[in-house]
This record gives structure tokens, sequence and C-alpha cells, in this order.
């Protein structure tokens, strides 16, 4: 199974190199799931209904969320309408939505499970056991597993990995708007990398207006930080590749796109 897994959705300059890129993705690395970070889709914040359905339509099968889930309000009349809409699972209990999803291909499953860190973001329930939990509940099912790690530390990310190395397919590190180059697969088959990157405006900050940005740090006064839409976008993401019988990870490779760094 070859899956594409697209880095934080920022606003609409990454709806846009969305749209006028997927097909492209499709027709060089032939993916058979693809999954993307929603959380920031609307406005850098929170995502609605109607980019919901527009990400299904354009072919992506499981949207993750993180920690600007409930920023539109509207979240809450339609999260749970839809299966592969899926926030962190270390929400508390009684949260609305679900914490994964599971995707039929051929004959097999796939995992899909969302996390949030706990390292500078809300003090949530511990990743590391409500992973557990879930693996055991998903094994009876499944070997082959995603997890998207909305988390802040690069530590944490590592720790997780590491305690998961040869118990999920892959565990992919969301957020920081970043990509790292350390992506490689672990001793025991689970591929992983920090941070997969973003896709919206390449010339901003984390895809938001760099002048506000700057000015937060040379202030520390309060800023409204909004979405750069002067710049021309990037996209990033990552091609993994999984043994469907094994669970394990096979490749793992880096996608930028940008124009620094054109590919096609």
């Amino acid at each position: 199974m070859r899956i594409l897994f697209i880095g934080d959705i920022v606003g609409s300059p990454g709806r846009l190199a969305i749209e006028e890129n997927i097909v492209k993705l499709k027709e060089k690395y032939h993916p058979h799931i693809i999954i993307a970070n929603g959380e920031n889709a609307a406005g850098g914040r929170g995502i609605n209904e109607k980019i919901v359905k527009q990400f299904f339509q354009w072919g992506i099968n499981v949207i993750t969320l993180g920690n600007h889930t409930w920023d539109q309000k509207a979240i809450f009349d339609f999260i749970d309408d839809y299966k592969n809409l899926i926030r962190p699972a270390n929400f508390p209990e009684g949260t609305p939505g679900n914490g994964y999803t599971m995707i039929h291909f051929n004959n097999f499953k796939l995992a899909v499970i969302n996390l949030q860190g706990r390292t500078y973001l809300p003090p949530l329930e511990c990743p590391f056991k409500t992973v557990d939990m879930l693996i055991e509940k998903i094994k009876k099912e499944t070997v082959n597993i995603i997890v998207d790690f909305h988390a802040e530390a690069t530590s944490e990310k590592q720790a997780l990995a590491w305690y998961l190395d040869g118990r999920v397919s892959a565990v992919i590190g969301t957020h920081t708007h970043v990509q790292t180059g350390d992506e490689r697969i672990l001793p025991n088959g689970t591929a992983y990398i920090t941070d997969v990157g973003m896709v919206g405006p390449y010339d901003g900050i984390l895809g938001m207006k760099k002048e506000a940005v700057i000015d937060k740090f040379l202030t520390q006064l309060p800023n409204r930080f909004e979405v750069d839409k002067s710049s021309k976008w990037q996209l990033n993401s990552v091609i993994i590749d999984i043994n469907l019988v094994t669970g394990k990870a096979e490749k793992i490779e880096r996608i930028r796109i940008d124009p620094d760094h054109p590919l096609w």
C-alpha cells in the first residue's frame, strides 16, 4: 500500500495548492490512500464543512486535525457526520468526533490515528497511554496503522515514534509547519518524520503574514496573525510504502514543492 500524507493545509493558499497539484501528485506517485492534516484549512484556524467536502471530492481519503480543531464553531454541527474526519484521540472522553478511522483497501484495512502532544500545548490525556489502548483494539482488525502526531516538541515526537516502533506502520509529525529532513524507517519497521511540513504560503512565517509575527517577537504585545495570501505556495508531503501483510514500512520519501524546489 502506498500512502500520500500531506502536511498542514493553511488557508486559501494551501487549498489552492492542493487543488492545482493533487492530480499531478496522483499521476506521479500513484498513492492508494491520501491523508491530509486540515486543522488550519479555514482561514488558518480550524476547518468548515464546505472545505471538508471539497477535500473529499479532490480525492483526500482521511482528514486529520489538531489543536485548532474547535476554532470554527460550526464543526460541532458536522464532525460526527464524517467518519474520515478525525480529531486527536486523546481529547477527553465524551468529546465529539472520533480519534481514529479505518480505511478499506482491496482485502486489507488501514487504520489512521490522530494524536496531540502535551508539551507546549494544552494538557490533554496522555498520548502514549491513549495510543496503547487504541492499538490493542485496532490490532484485532489490521496491522497497518498510521499515526498523525500533532505536537510541538521534537523530543515528544521522537519519543512516541521509538515507543511505537514495530507496533505501527508510521508516525508522522504535524503542527510545526516546517518540514524536517529526518525521515527514516526505525529498526523494527516504523516509518518516521518529525514534521511533514505545511501546504500554503511560501514567504510567510508558518503560513502567516511575516510582519505581524516579527512584530510579536519585537514587542511581545498581542497581535492578530493572518494568512499570507500574497506569496507563492509551498506543498510538503511524504510518500510511505507499507507491506500489507506485516504492517512494516518499506519506504518513506519526502516531497517538497516550492519556488526554490519545483517538481514540475
